[in-house]
């Protein structure tokens, strides 16, 4: 069994063919997509700004083997989207995605001063 790696990939994209109602359905719950709710989970958590209503992003965390690497997480976290996306019945386009491995990932630790 290969090693497994956590990742947190965030896919940004446009809205496009937006219906009138669609487009007043994410205007009345923009509230619940603001800053507060970006999260990183694996169904993925959507944010955007209502003015203008033309970008948005969700945050996945995908697990999967190392082996395949920050693309394949990326290609995962993409497919995720449109799924999610297309379930609302939203419609977007030019997704993309930024992947950071958190198991490779160097955290440089502030070190107290020696006396």
């Amino acid at each position: 069994m290969s090693e497994r790696h956590t990742y947190r990939v965030i896919v940004r994209g446009t809205w496009e063919d937006l219906t009138e109602e669609t487009r007043a359905r994410l205007l009345a719950e923009a509230a619940d997509h603001g800053m507060a709710s970006m999260r990183f989970t694996e169904e993925g958590s959507l944010s955007y700004e209502p003015s203008p209503l033309k970008h948005f992003s969700m945050r996945f965390v995908v697990v999967s083997d190392a082996a395949d690497g920050e693309e394949m997480a990326g290609a995962i976290a993409e497919d995720r989207a449109e799924t999610v996306l297309r379930g609302l019945g939203y419609g977007f386009g030019g997704l993309r995605s930024t992947v950071t491995d958190l198991d490779t990932m160097k955290i440089n630790r502030k070190t107290r001063p020696r006396r």
